[in-house]
């Protein structure tokens, strides 16, 4: 895993962020499944334990000002963290198996969702920047 640094965090969009929790959850399904191979089952245990934290989070992260898609949504990821949850106590690699289709059905979505819409966020933000330092220039005058 490439580590990235706070700033570099700070500098990536909301979409960008959401990505890489979806990357991030997918590397950690990945190597539980690696370790049911094992049979390391305490690995297992971890993994679908950050997994679940990581899925958690994205439901935190909805808005639900969005409509319908929002709610649909946080219906999708309440299911994928009860699944690995009872993945996890039943040892149940079908079901974590089921999950990682699931997520990475919905990251590659998300994915060409970005690619395909420009970031007016970022638009936004420069214009509001924009205006506040014009014055600021104003009142130091």
């Amino acid at each position: 895993m490439s580590f990235l640094s706070e700033e570099l965090i700070y500098q990536k969009s909301p979409q960008e962020l959401t990505m890489l929790l979806y990357e991030a959850c997918e590397r950690n399904i990945e190597e539980a499944l690696q370790a049911f191979d094992e049979k390391d089952y305490i690995e297992v245990n971890f993994k679908l334990q950050r997994a679940v934290d990581i899925i958690e989070r994205l439901g935190a992260g909805l808005n639900y000002e969005a409509g319908i898609i929002a709610d649909q949504l946080d219906q999708v990821y309440n299911y994928m963290s009860d699944t690995l949850i009872e993945a996890n106590v039943k040892k149940d690699r079908q079901k974590v198996e089921t999950v990682l289709r699931i997520l990475r059905d919905i990251a590659t979505a998300w994915k060409a969702a970005c690619d395909t819409q420009e970031d007016k966020q970022t638009i936004v933000t420069k214009q509001r920047t924009n205006a506040y330092e014009q014055n600021m220039m104003y009142d130091n005058e």
